[in-house]
C-alpha cells in the first residue's frame, strides 16, 4: 500500500473565506483527513460547534479519532447530499454560520492502490468513496452498454477519443473481465490515438467513472440547495471544486441564487428587490505558488464563497 499525508487545498483562504464566529456553529462536509476541521476548530471557542460528514470509512476513523480529544467536534458517515437528514435530526436548520464543501477525491484515497481510484499503482478496480455501498467500477464495466460507458467518458470525463475507449472496454471485457486498475488503464492507453503532453491517456477516463460511479454530480446538485437551506442569515458556504464540470454547476447555481427572482429585464424593480437569498463573496480563488510547490494537486483547485441574506 502506498500513502501520502493529506494536505489540505487553499486551506488558509477555505478558514478566511468562512469567517468564522468563536461561538458558532459549523459543518465540514468532506472531512477527509480533517486539515480543514482541525484549522476550523482552531479558531473556534470552547463553546463553538463543528460537524464533520463523510461517506469514506476511512475517513470516519480518523475522525472518531478527533471527536474522542475534542469535544466540539462530532463526525457522522453519510454522503453531504443528506445534509438536511443531518441538520433536522440535530434541530440546526437556519442555525449553521458555515459549511465547508471540498469536493471530489483525497489523496488518501488516490494513494491508496487498494482503493482502486488511481492508474498510477496497480490494484482492485474499485473507485467508491464508501466501499461498503453501490457497485465498483468493476461491476459497472462488466455490465454497461458501450453507449452508456461513451456517455460517461464523454460527459464526465470530457474524453474526446470516448467510443474508442468504450469499444475497446467491451470488446476486452468479452475475453477477460477488467478487474484492476492497471489492467483498465493499459486498455485505456492502447486504444488512445494520441498522448498529451505530461498527461496520462487514462487520466479523463478514471475521472468519469470515478465521478459516475460515486454520483459525485448529482450528490452536489442535491447538496448546494440543502446547504444554503441550513445556514443561518449571514451564515457562510464556501465550495472547492477541482474540475469544471463541478465549478460550473457551482457557479451557476451561486450566479441564480445571488440574481434572485427571475422577472422580465424591462420590470421596473432594483436588484435587492429580485429577493436574491445569497451575495457573492469576492471573485473565485485559486491556488498561489507557494502552494502549488508544495502540493500540484492543487492546481486545479477553484474556490467560491457566498453568504446567506434570507
Amino acid at each position: 500500500m502506498t500513502t501520502m499525508t493529506h494536505i489540505p487545498v487553499l486551506l488558509n483562504e477555505a478558514v478566511t473565506a468562512l469567517s468564522i464566529q468563536p461561538d458558532g456553529c459549523y459543518i465540514d462536509g468532506t472531512f477527509g483527513r480533517g486539515g480543514h476541521s482541525k484549522a476550523i476548530l482552531a479558531a473556534l471557542s470552547d463553546n463553538g460547534t463543528l460537524l464533520g460528514l463523510d461517506r469514506d470509512p476511512e475517513a470516519i476513523k480518523v475522525g472518531q479519532q478527533l471527536a474522542q480529544e475534542d469535544k466540539r467536534f462530532t463526525i457522522e458517515q453519510c454522503a453531504f447530499s443528506t445534509l438536511s437528514q443531518v441538520i433536522n435530526e440535530r434541530f440546526w436548520q437556519g442555525k449553521v454560520n458555515g459549511i465547508l464543501l471540498d469536493i471530489g477525491v483525497s489523496s488518501p484515497q488516490l494513494d491508496q492502490a487498494e482503493r482502486g481510484f488511481s492508474f498510477q499503482y496497480d490494484g482492485p478496480l474499485d473507485m467508491r468513496m464508501n466501499p461498503e455501498q453501490g457497485q465498483s467500477a468493476a461491476q459497472w464495466l462488466a455490465t454497461a452498454e458501450m453507449t452508456d460507458i461513451e456517455y460517461v467518458l464523454k460527459n464526465y470525463g470530457e474524453e474526446r477519443f470516448a467510443k474508442r475507449i468504450a469499444r475497446a472496454i467491451v470488446e476486452t471485457r468479452d475475453e477477460t473481465p477488467i478487474t484492476t486498475t492497471k489492467q483498465l488503464a493499459t486498455l485505456i492507453d492502447k486504444a488512445s490515438p494520441f498522448r498529451e503532453k505530461h498527461k496520462h491517456p487514462a487520466t479523463r477516463s478514471f475521472q468519469a467513472i470515478r465521478i459516475y460511479i460515486n454520483n459525485e454530480l448529482g450528490e452536489l446538485t442535491e447538496a448546494l440547495q440543502q446547504a444554503l437551506d441550513s445556514l443561518a442569515i449571514g451564515g457562510r458556504l464556501v465550495v472547492i471544486s477541482f474540475h469544471s464540470l463541478e465549478d460550473r454547476i457551482v457557479k451557476r447555481f451561486f450566479r441564480e441564487q445571488a440574481k434572485g427572482d427571475d422577472l422580465p429585464s424591462h420590470f421596473p424593480v432594483t436588484a435587492d428587490q429580485l429577493n436574491p437569498t445569497i451575495k457573492l463573496i469576492g471573485k473565485a480563488v485559486k491556488a498561489g505558488e507557494e502552494e502549488l510547490k508544495v502540493n500540484p494537486r492543487a492546481r486545479s483547485a477553484v474556490l467560491r464563497v457566498v453568504e446567506k441574506l434570507a
